[in-house]
């Protein structure tokens, strides 16, 4: 049967690190297409990255690098002043890092996609974008670079000839230039479930999102982020996963046009 849409679903996961216990991965998985697996700047550690490796293979699961910046205190998500080539820099090592445990378990890196700041500073500044493009050309040129919808990350990777997935944000509410509201802001986050569902089938039909200044912003949804550290992540997860399929959107993997 063929679908008219199709999207990819994919969570941020291989969060913990130490004796610190953050996340379902295993409980998400099934539900998911792609996974971000953390490389241990922001979150995560060897143990875990090997660890969420195997489970993203056992699940059939897409997985990707997702690189952000040195701040585990902060989790990645303050902006920090870096230069293009710390971006690029940083990007290299834990996208190797993550490469060799998806080689050594005998799998294939589908995707980088940046974590936190990293990936919203790269979104709206070219010479980090271009930066991290750059780290995922030399490094995985065959890799997919996932990026915010429009973002100068899509048009960096474009740039080089990488595939590129456009990311939307299930949880997330959306500024009239296309980003995504500061998490400092209170209405930053969408709690209720069906307001967020409905807000993701309307980008994958429509490819449209509602701002919250009102007006209606175009943003192409290759992909949907959904964050598995929340409190309700995996019944979350559940129910976006019935409502796409209930809405005859196939979920899979994002296979670049080119590629495909």
């Amino acid at each position: 049967m063929t679908h008219p849409y199709a999207v990819d679903l994919n969570c941020d996961l291989g969060e913990s690190f130490g004796a610190y216990s953050l996340g379902h991965d295993e409980a998400i998985l099934p539900f998911v297409t792609s996974a971000n697996i953390a490389c241990g700047y922001h979150a995560g550690d060897p143990a875990v990255m090997k660890r969420t490796v195997r489970l993203a293979l056992q699940h059939q699961v897409a997985i990707g690098a997702h690189p952000g910046l040195p701040d585990l205190v902060g989790f990645g998500r303050r902006d920090m002043a870096i230069s293009a080539e710390e971006a690029y820099d940083m990007t290299v090592y834990q996208l190797g890092a993550l490469a060799a445990f998806v080689r050594a378990e005998g799998g294939t890196l589908h995707h980088v996609k940046p974590h936190g700041a990293l990936y919203n500073m790269a979104a709206l500044n070219p010479a980090l974008a271009e930066a991290i493009a750059e780290a995922v050309y030399r490094v995985q040129p065959e890799a997919c670079l996932y990026g915010l919808a429009g973002s100068a990350l899509i048009s960096a990777g474009r740039k080089l000839g990488l595939a590129t997935a456009q990311e939307v944000f299930a949880d997330r509410t959306y500024q009239p230039n296309g980003t995504l509201t500061p998490r400092r802001q209170p209405d930053a986050l969408i709690t209720d479930s069906a307001t967020a569902i409905a807000q993701v089938v309307r980008m994958v039909k429509e490819s449209r999102v509602r701002a919250l200044s009102g007006e209606d912003v175009i943003m192409q949804a290759d992909t949907i982020c959904l964050h598995g550290d929340g409190p309700h992540a995996l019944e979350f997860a559940q129910q976006i996963r019935a409502r796409l399929e209930q809405e005859g959107i196939a979920v899979r993997p994002y296979s670049h046009p080119t590629t495909a």
